[in-house]
C-alpha cells in the first residue's frame, strides 16, 4: 500500500484526486492540506510511520508555494517523495522544482490518465514520472546542454528570514557555535538561542544538521 498526501489550495482539485485514487487497491489518501504551510503543520503532529509515502504537490498556492515546501520537506522528511502536480508548465517552474527536490513533474491536464502509474513509478521503482510535454522539455535541455535562465526565485525561503537571522543562520552553518555567534556580533549567547529558534520556526526545520543541508542546496554559504 502507497500513502499518499493530497497539496492543493483548490478543495475541487483535492476532491477530483482523491476520487480518482480511492478506486486503486494499492493507494490510500492519509492527507490532504490547502497549502505548503499547512502540509508541514500536519507532518509535524505525526509520527514519522505515519508520514505519507508520496505527496502530490500543487505549485501556486497560498501561503507557502510547492516550490517552497518541496525545498524544506524533502530535508525535512527524506523518506517521503514529492511529486509535482499542477498546471504550469513553463520552463521556470519545472526547473525550480526539480532543483528543490521534487521526483517527477506532472501536468493536471495529463494526469487522469497516468496517474497511478506515475506514483507507482516514483515510489515502488524509483522512477522520474513526467508528463509527455515537461519531458520533451528536460530532453531538450540535455540536447542543448543549457538550463532555464531565470533562478530569481531560489533563494525564496531565505527571504522569510530578517537580514540579522540571515547572518546567523550563515555562521552557524559555518560550524561556529553559540558563544562564537554571540561575540561576533555583540550580542549574549541567549539572544542567539532565540534568533536561531525563530529561523528553524521559519524554515520548518529543527537541526542544525537540516539547516546546513538546506543552506547548501540554495547555496546560502
Amino acid at each position: 500500500m502507497i500513502r499518499v498526501a493530497i497539496v492543493d489550495d483548490r478543495l475541487v482539485n483535492r476532491k477530483t484526486i482523491r476520487q480518482s485514487l480511492e478506486q486503486e487497491s494499492d493507494i490510500q489518501i492519509v492527507l490532504e492540506a490547502v497549502h505548503g504551510e499547512d502540509f508541514m503543520a500536519q507532518m509535524q503532529a505525526l509520527s514519522a510511520e505515519q508520514y505519507p509515502d508520496l505527496v502530490l504537490m500543487d505549485i501556486d498556492m497560498p501561503v507557502m508555494s510547492g516550490i517552497e515546501t518541496i525545498a524544506v520537506a524533502s530535508i525535512r522528511f527524506p523518506s517521503t517523495k514529492f511529486l509535482v502536480l499542477t498546471v504550469f508548465d513553463d520552463d521556470e517552474k519545472i526547473f525550480e522544482a526539480i532543483k528543490a527536490g521534487a521526483c517527477g513533474y506532472l501536468l493536471k491536464d495529463d494526469a487522469a490518465s497516468m496517474l497511478h502509474d506515475a506514483i507507482v513509478n516514483a515510489y515502488s521503482l524509483n522512477g522520474a514520472p513526467m508528463s509527455p510535454a515537461i519531458a520533451r522539455k528536460t530532453l531538450q535541455w540535455l540536447k542543448d546542454s543549457q538550463k532555464p535562465t531565470a533562478v530569481a526565485k531560489e533563494s525564496s525561503v531565505m527571504d522569510t528570514l530578517t537580514d540579522r537571522e540571515q547572518e546567523l543562520l550563515k555562521l552557524l552553518v559555518e560550524g561556529k557555535d553559540y558563544k562564537a555567534i554571540a561575540t561576533q556580533l555583540f550580542i549574549s549567547p541567549q539572544t542567539v538561542r532565540t534568533h536561531i529558534s525563530r529561523i528553524y520556526e521559519k524554515l520548518h526545520i529543527n537541526s542544525k544538521a537540516q539547516a546546513i543541508l538546506l543552506a547548501h542546496k540554495y547555496k546560502w554559504v
